[in-house]
């Protein structure tokens, strides 16, 4: 791929982002921790495929927020596929591009299948991994207006684990404590393992400290502001 092809798909990329925890930084994290991951598979890589399918991965992210239905995966890939024949590309170069797209997602039903399709979904994953992956999750669920954890019936904080009730607490059980095991390649996961610690403290930090701030919160309530018997 040449720099001007390059640019061109990376213009087209920039004009549909609008989402802060996808935004083009993400996109370049995608695309170099991809480059280091196809740097150490052992078959052949198709770079001009694997670098395009990087740059388009999260353009169909607009869609999806607004209208959470759909799936940005299957909107992006249709979207990518669309722009690369209207500017020229081949048809087996835009589908191989769109067929990687399709599968990145983490909750998805199409499983990637080629190696760019693979290392793709690791370098995408790789980067919810570690203090990146709960940062930029704060800042999706901010957008979305989900708190930082729920309320159990007892009234002490849930830690998460079998919320029914979207929270940050919920989306790190349920998704970003499972990542560690949904690597496709070997690099993509030593590079997670390399960040799991920072996450789980960060989560295991939060939860004592929220936790702690409202039990005893609780206790001095009752204590100084409720009379006795109210």
């Amino acid at each position: 791929m040449d720099r001007q092809t390059y640019r061109r798909i990376e213009d087209y990329m920039r004009d549909c982002m609008g989402d802060s925890a996808h935004d083009c930084e993400h996109v370049r994290r995608v695309l170099y921790a991809a480059l280091d991951i196809a740097a150490h598979e052992p078959e052949p890589v198709d770079f001009d495929v694997l670098t395009a399918a990087c740059l388009l991965h999260d353009i169909g992210r607009q869609e999806q927020f607004r209208n959470p239905r759909l799936c940005h995966a299957a909107v992006g890939a249709e979207k990518a596929r669309h722009y690369l024949l209207e500017n020229g590309f081949a048809e087996p170069f835009a589908g191989a591009v769109a067929d990687c797209i399709r599968a990145h997602r983490f909750r998805s039903d199409s499983p990637p299948q080629s190696v760019e399709a693979k290392i793709l979904f690791d370098a995408d994953k790789l980067d919810v991994t570690g203090a990146t992956g709960i940062a930029r999750t704060l800042f999706y669920q901010g957008q979305a207006g989900d708190p930082l954890y729920t309320l159990r019936p007892d009234g002490r904080i849930s830690d998460g684990a079998g919320d029914a009730r979207p929270s940050f607490f919920r989306e790190y059980k349920f998704k970003l404590e499972k990542l560690y095991t949904k690597f496709y390649t070997r690099r993509g996961a030593a590079l997670a393992a390399e960040r799991q610690a920072a996450a789980a403290a960060f989560y295991r930090s939060l939860l004592s400290e929220a936790r702690s701030c409202c039990d005893t919160g609780g206790e001095l309530l009752e204590k100084h502001v409720f009379p006795a018997g109210a």
